[in-house]
């Protein structure tokens, strides 16, 4: 197959793509690499499937939480899905297939309830917000194209996400649980998330909303206790709430300080086999 991925930059894209040449596919990669101007003006190249995942990152600490970004972060996640659905519609050969990436943050945090695909978005920002995304990217859905969003939960790997932005502060010996540390921590592997996403392209039955996160129940002081241990680190140094509201803001804050238990139902039933579905085998993975 021929993909088009639109997103060209950064761990999860590139692990996608990897993947796709490991499994005998060719790809082209869009924005970033090409103008949003340039692809609407001259419509998407011929291909059997598109991957999305475009994203600007709402939980970039060094970003001020008010209006504007949230305006930003809105416009680099929707607006993108909303693009690909047009250019798609208005192809004489469609693509067989769309996907689009979503975030587990389509649920409303909680300490007690546990969510699979079939529940129903939150009403704050960020639920709103992956709503919103998820429903421009099933405008592209026909007789000819299948569509599926794929929720993903905190990206671990080598080269960015949560690794990326913790890994010095527990090499310093400086780590420790976010707030209680009782919160639900909803992981997946970016071996996974690559896997997702291919799974999904090559088997015509999937479609639909998928979870992306590692089956099983993990807190964050589950996650910080096997992060340490892999770096062999102690990990005593809490981050109380106060300051994690003053860094990230309340709206943000109570995504890490209150998570949610997200159970990947569909997606095993789709038939993906995770690769990775312990904490301490993920970690070990990444640090060695």
């Amino acid at each position: 197959m021929h993909v088009f991925v639109a997103g060209g930059s950064g761990f999860v894209e590139y692990a996608v793509c990897k993947l796709l040449q490991e499994r005998g596919h060719t790809w082209t990669a869009g924005p970033n690499k090409v103008s949003w101007s340039e692809l609407m003006e001259n419509g998407l190249p011929e291909c059997d499937a598109v991957i999305n995942l475009c994203g600007g990152n709402p939980f970039d600490p060094m970003k001020k939480w008010n209006e504007e970004f949230k305006d930003e972060i809105i416009k680099s996640i929707v607006e993108p899905n909303s693009n690909i659905a047009k250019l798609i519609s208005d192809m004489n050969q469609p693509p067989k297939v769309f996907v689009s990436a979503s975030a587990v943050a389509y649920y409303p945090p909680s300490r007690s309830a546990q969510y699979t695909e079939d529940d129903p978005a939150g009403t704050g920002y960020f639920s709103c917000l992956n709503a919103d995304s998820e429903k421009a990217a099933m405008q592209a859905k026909s007789d000819k194209t299948r569509v599926a969003v794929v929720r993903i939960g905190s990206a671990l790997g080598k080269d960015g996400g949560v690794i990326k932005e913790m890994k010095l502060k527990f090499q310093l010996g400086f780590g420790g649980v976010i707030g209680s540390g009782e919160q639900f921590f909803p992981w997946i592997h970016v071996d996974d998330i690559a896997g997702i996403f291919i799974h999904v392209i090559e088997n015509d039955h999937v479609e639909g909303v998928l979870n992306a996160a590692a089956p099983g129940v993990t807190t964050n002081h589950d996650f910080t206790k096997a992060f340490a241990a892999a770096l062999w680190r102690p990990s005593i140094f809490p981050l109380p709430e106060f300051i994690v509201k003053a860094m990230f803001g309340s709206e943000r804050a109570v995504v890490l300080l209150e998570g949610q238990n997200v159970q990947p139902k569909r997606t095993l039933d789709s038939g993906y086999t995770f690769k990775y579905t312990s904490i301490t085998d993920a970690l070990k993975d990444i640090v060695s």
